[in-house]
C-alpha cells in the first residue's frame, strides 16, 4: 500500500486560519448573499469541507481543486461565506503551482475560457452591464489564482535551473582544476625526470667505475665528473624550485633550455661518456626560418637530453649522433647510438624516459618513434625520432 502523506505544516495553518475565519463571518452573521434555498448553518458545510481539502494543497492538488470546484457550487445554495471563496481561490493556486506540468499548463486556460464564457453567457441573459460583474467576479476566483501560479511556477522553475547550471559549472570548474592539477604534475615530473637524470646517470657510472676499477686516474677522473655533475644537477634542481615558488618580488628564475645550448649538452655527454668509449657529434641542419616556438624548443632539447642519458646508461661503444632538420614546416629530431651488449658499468632504467618524451611530442600534435633499426651499414642502431610543428601558425591549429 502507499504511504499516505502527511499534510505541510503550512497546509494544516491556512486550513485552521479559513475554517476560524469562517466560523467568524457565520457568527455574527456575515454571508455573501441572500434568499437561498438552504439557510442557517446549511454554510458551515461547504466551509468545513473546503478547509479540509486545504490539508491536501500539496500532497494531492488537482483531487483537491475538483472537489472544491463542486463545493463552490454548492456554496451557492447557501448563504455563502467569503471564507469559503478565499481557500477555493487558494485551492486553484495550489493546483498550478504543485501540481503535474500538464495541470500547470491547463489549468489558467481553462479558468480563463470559464471566465470569457460565463461573462458572455451572463450577459446574454441579463442584457444589462452590471452582468460584467460577474465574469469579473469570476475571473477573480478562478483565472487570478491560476495565472498567478503559474507565474510563480515559472519563476521557481528558473530558479531551480539557475542552480542546476551553478552546481554544474562548480563541477566543470572542479574537474578543470583538477585536470589542470593532474597535467601540472605531469609536466613537472617530465621537467625533474629529464634535468636530474642525464646528471645522476652520469654519476651512477662513473661511481661504479671508481669502486670497480684499482686505478687512482681512473678513479681521479670518475671523481671528476661525478663533482662536476653533481654541480650541475644541483644548479638545475635550484632552477625548478624557482620555477616552482612564488617569484613575486624576487629575481625571476633562470629562463628555459633552448637548441642553442646543444653544443654544451654535447660536449658535457661526451665527458661523461668517454669512459663508456662513447662519442658524440651534433648535426644540424636547420635553415634559418625564423625563431622557434618556446614550448617546440624546449621540447626539443629536452628530447635529445632524454635520448643522450638513455645512450650513457645503455648504449654500446661507438658513435652517438643527434641530428635536427628543419623543412615543411616541421622540426624534425634524430638521435641514433649504437645497439647491443656493452661493457663495463651500466646505470638502471625505469622506462619513464620514453613515456615523457612520446607525452611532449604528443602535447604538442607532433610524431614519435624509438625503437632499434637497422643501419645502412648493416650495424644495429637505437633510433629516437620526433617530429614537430615548426612555427605558431602550425602549432596553434
Amino acid at each position: 500500500m502507499t504511504p499516505i502523506s502527511r499534510p505541510h505544516r503550512h497546509d494544516a495553518l491556512i486550513s485552521c486560519a479559513g475554517l476560524l475565519g469562517g466560523l467568524v463571518l457565520w457568527a455574527v452573521g456575515l454571508h455573501t448573499q441572500s434568499g437561498r434555498p438552504l439557510s442557517g448553518t446549511w454554510v458551515l458545510l461547504p466551509l468545513v469541507l473546503m478547509a479540509g481539502l486545504e490539508l491536501l494543497r500539496r500532497t494531492a492538488p488537482q483531487t483537491a481543486l475538483v472537489i472544491g470546484t463542486c463545493l463552490l457550487l454548492a456554496d451557492q445554495f447557501t448563504p455563502g461565506s467569503l471564507a469559503t471563496v478565499v481557500m477555493f481561490t487558494d485551492l486553484v493556486y495550489a493546483a498550478v503551482l504543485y501540481g503535474t506540468p500538464a495541470a500547470a499548463r491547463r489549468i489558467p486556460v481553462t479558468t480563463g475560457l470559464i471566465t470569457v464564457g460565463v461573462t458572455i453567457g451572463f450577459y446574454a441573459w441579463l442584457h444589462r452591464p452590471e452582468a460584467l460583474l460577474i465574469g469579473v467576479i469570476t475571473g477573480i476566483i478562478s483565472f487570478t489564482p491560476a495565472a498567478t501560479g503559474a507565474l510563480v511556477r515559472s519563476h521557481r522553475e528558473a530558479a531551480d535551473s539557475a542552480r542546476l547550471r551553478a552546481e554544474q559549472t562548480a563541477l566543470l570548474a572542479e574537474m578543470d582544476r583538477s585536470q589542470a592539477v593532474v597535467a601540472e604534475r605531469a609536466r613537472m615530473a617530465r621537467e625533474l625526470h629529464d634535468v636530474v637524470a642525464n646528471h645522476l646517470s652520469a654519476i651512477a657510472i662513473h661511481s661504479t667505475a671508481a669502486l670497480s676499477l684499482d686505478d687512482p686516474a681512473t678513479t681521479r677522473q670518475a671523481m671528476s665528473v661525478i663533482r662536476e655533475n653533481s654541480v650541475a644537477g644541483l644548479a638545475e634542481m635550484r632552477r625548478l624550485i624557482g620555477l616552482l615558488r612564488d617569484t613575486a618580488g624576487h629575481e625571476q628564475p633562470a629562463a628555459a633550455p633552448t637548441l642553442a645550448g646543444l653544443d654544451a649538452l654535447i660536449a658535457q655527454a661526451g665527458t661523461n661518456g668517454s669512459a663508456s668509449g662513447l662519442r658524440f657529434a651534433l648535426d644540424d641542419r636547420r635553415a634559418e626560418n625564423g625563431p622557434l616556438p618556446a614550448p617546440v624548443e624546449l621540447a626539443a632539447y629536452r628530447i635529445v637530453q632524454e635520448s643522450l642519458t638513455n645512450a650513457l646508461k645503455h648504449a654500446a661503444p661507438g658513435p652517438v649522433e643527434v641530428a635536427l632538420a628543419r623543412a615543411d614546416g616541421l622540426l624534425t629530431v634524430r638521435v641514433t647510438s649504437p645497439y647491443g651488449d656493452r661493457p663495463g658499468p651500466r646505470a638502471p632504467g625505469s622506462g619513464a624516459g620514453l613515456i615523457g618524451m612520446r607525452e611532449r611530442v604528443e602535447l604538442l600534435d607532433g610524431t614519435f618513434a624509438s625503437g632499434p633499426e637497422t643501419a645502412p651499414d648493416g650495424t644495429k642502431i637505437w633510433l629516437v625520432r620526433a617530429q614537430l610543428p615548426a612555427d605558431e601558425r602550425t602549432l596553434s591549429t
